[in-house]
């Protein structure tokens, strides 16, 4: 009777010591390690560039990093569910173009609804083509985002459009703060609340983890998912305002190569390409992240051409870890 006693209690003992470093573990939030690479990156470019650790130039981070926030919130969502917008560039680059080409000879704020609508239909036809037809999400975006760049120079001609009246987005309220700066604060916070506090987030996390089990639990997969591109359609309208009230102008070649740091903001920020994982918070500080170190590489003087190369190793970098990430907690 005295050996089962004996051989159990080593056992538990056993457990409760392999329990404690467990809990410790996930006490450590998954952000934690995001933190400290951006405080380096401050640290670093404070110590190499005198201009670096001022207001103004956190500023100017902010205000860089603000429209393609703006997209990258959504795209968050999307991405825990599974899925892509590789669209983003090109249709924030359409809706400017019909803004501006619309102003010409209309009201600018029926030029300003329209271009919003424009930027929900690209929603609805990404989450059409993904929901209803069943084409892979990346093949379907992959082939929006060259048709919406085409048309952007169907309609601007191959030529930069000027638009008048129409700097808000250049105007500093508060605190000397862009306009976007808040526009992106407010997104990203409606963002955060839906993903953590809503039916619509919850769905998402479910779908990207087991589109299977969410399915024979009543979630409508396909509505939420077909509502998630239509979110990222209105954000993309957004920047794409954003960006030509800045320029004061729609250029043809306008957000190109913005779907490169929109993805590369949200997988360092921690959403997994397998989907069911992920946070705004995680991809606001990964999208901090981009925009310190571009904003230090121009301080220090470096080649705009080593700020892709930069991003690029970013994403590489944030996509194998991921990979590495769901090996480990496979076995």
């Amino acid at each position: 009777m005295s050996d089962p006693v004996m051989t159990t209690e080593p056992a538990a003992a056993s457990g409760a010591t392999a329990a404690v470093p467990t809990a410790r573990r996930r006490q450590v939030p998954e952000t934690a390690a995001l933190v400290v690479v951006l405080i380096a990156l401050g640290v670093f470019f404070s110590i190499t560039s005198e201009f670096f650790l001022n207001y103004d130039n956190f500023v100017n981070i902010l205000t860089a990093a603000a429209v393609t926030g703006i997209i990258a919130a959504p795209a968050t969502m999307l991405l825990i569910a599974g899925q892509f917008d590789l669209s983003v560039g090109s249709a924030a680059a359409f809706c400017g173009a019909v803004v501006a080409s619309l102003a010409l000879h209309n009201d600018i704020y029926y030029s300003v609804f329209i271009a919003v609508l424009a930027g929900i239909g690209i929603g609805v036809i990404n989450g059409f083509f993904v929901t209803v037809v069943g084409i892979n999400a990346l093949i379907t975006t992959l082939g929006t985002l060259a048709v919406f760049r085409g048309l952007t120079q169907v309609i601007t001609d191959g030529q930069t459009l000027g638009i008048e009246r129409f700097g808000w987005a250049t105007e500093r309220p508060i605190l000397d703060i862009p306009v976007p700066v808040f526009i992106f604060a407010g997104i990203a916070l409606a963002f955060w609340f839906i993903s953590r506090y809503t039916v619509f987030g919850r769905s998402m996390y479910a779908i990207g983890a087991n589109p299977v089990a969410a399915r024979l639990n009543g979630i409508r997969s396909k509505r939420i998912i077909f509502a998630g591109f239509v979110l990222s359609g209105l954000c993309v309208a957004i920047g794409g305002l954003i960006l030509t009230s800045q320029l004061g102008a729609a250029s043809p070649q306008a957000a190109t190569g913005m779907e490169l740091s929109v993805v590369t903001a949200v997988i360092l920020g921690g959403a997994s390409l397998a989907g069911g994982r992920g946070a705004i918070t995680g991809t606001m500080l990964g999208l901090l992240i981009i925009g310190t170190l571009n904003n230090g590489l121009v301080l220090l003087n470096v080649s705009s051409f080593w700020q892709t190369v930069a991003q690029g190793a970013l994403l590489i970098f944030a996509v194998s870890f991921d990979q590495l990430r769901i090996r480990l907690t496979s076995k």
